[in-house]
């Protein structure tokens, strides 16, 4: 429920609005060079506050490693790491409890928890939840690039109904991260931040889509039938909350294509196996075929918006009307792309784990 993987497991914990949030990380091997530098770098990424197009909620967001890191290298026990939650606000939250906000999960969270669960903020079911995904994500890729050479990159390719060029990896590389709205291509990224501020003077918010890339995974990785690599991608992808479509490589644009078109044909390039396109996005069967995999990830626009908004008041079981007023990113597809790329290394370190292609001890005593 609150686990991810089998190898390289990932447990969540805390709430929106409670104490701190956090990951226990469990099954990375010992004797990875690690700092919690590293690990704040891409936690920075994701911590809100940062410009005019994200939350005015300001959280320090200063990583604590409890346990599993020593003298800076993974000891082999459970990496226990948080960050605490002191810039909150539960105030409207008291008096919004009996009206579920639009798009939240306040009903359904209510329904299966006979309303015992923290409503605060969204309580488990808020964004805060994924400084712990970016934790253990940090781990898994430092685990990835050190033993394997993968690399995992993203970048914001739509905002609305804003839409990147394409771009290549180097452009993303170059640009995604000297801009708010982190698009690889500048000149849309100034676009998209302007349409952010514009919907958010309204009241209003956007949605979009982050484009990833894993580059240098080898083939072979998945468990199928049922726990494909692209199955456990995706079920990770949709435990980031917005998170609604999620497609691998040319997606839903295969279903209106000819086989001949679709197909990525092999050749050998340095004698090693490749394929002269990837459509698929270096998913078959299930299994990584040793191109780049490629996936985009769509997300709703944040359902936390300053317009009034149709509801019922549960304790009267009757409609009513809420404006939801507060902190809130207008657009949380920027704050998204370290977080879609956190999850996908998770994904990616289990199934080399499981593998074998990542031992459980790395090199000798320091």
């Amino acid at each position: 429920m609150n686990t991810l993987g089998n190898n390289y497991r990932i447990t969540s914990f805390g709430e929106s609005h409670g104490r701190c949030v956090g990951v226990v990380v469990d099954g990375c091997p010992a004797g990875l060079p690690i700092t919690g530098e590293f690990i704040q770098k891409e936690l920075d990424r994701r911590k809100p506050g940062q410009n005019a197009v994200s939350t005015s909620r300001r959280e320090e967001d200063q990583v604590e490693i409890l346990s599993g890191l020593y003298k800076g290298y993974t000891t082999g026990a459970p990496i226990c790491m948080l960050v605490w939650n002191r810039d909150r606000d539960s105030s409207g939250y008291e008096t919004r409890r009996w009206t579920p906000r639009p798009g939240h999960a306040d009903y359904t969270a209510r329904i299966r928890y006979g309303g015992y669960n923290d409503y605060r903020g969204g309580g488990r079911f808020s964004g805060r939840l994924t400084a712990g995904y970016v934790m253990a994500g940090a781990v898994a890729k430092r685990l990835l690039t050190h033993t394997l050479g993968v690399e995992v990159l993203a970048h914001t390719s739509q905002v609305g109904e804003m839409k990147s060029p394409k771009v290549s990896v180097e452009e993303i590389r170059k640009h995604a991260e000297s801009n708010p709205v982190r698009c690889g291509d500048p000149e849309t990224a100034a676009r998209m931040e302007k349409a952010i501020k514009s919907v958010s003077q309204k009241g209003d918010s956007l949605g979009g889509v982050v484009e990833c890339v894993a580059l240098n995974v080898p083939a072979g990785l998945g468990q199928p039938l049922f726990d494909t690599l692209e199955g456990d991608i995706a079920k990770a992808l949709f435990a980031i909350p917005a998170v609604k479509a999620v497609e691998f490589g040319l997606g839903t644009v295969l279903s209106s294509m000819k086989g001949s078109e679709a197909n990525d044909p092999f050749t050998m390039q340095n004698g090693v196996i490749r394929t002269m396109s990837n459509n698929f996005g270096g998913i078959l069967g299930g299994l990584s075929n040793g191109m780049s995999i490629t996936c985009r990830v769509s997300f709703k626009p944040t359902p936390s918006i300053g317009l009034e908004q149709y509801t019922v008041d549960i304790q009267k079981m009757e409609e009513t009307s809420i404006r939801v007023d507060g902190r809130h990113d207008p657009c949380i597809v920027p704050r998204a792309v370290p977080v879609v790329e956190a999850m996908i290394a998770v994904v990616l370190t289990d199934h080399a784990l499981q593998a074998g292609v990542i031992g459980q001890v790395l090199g000798d005593i320091k």
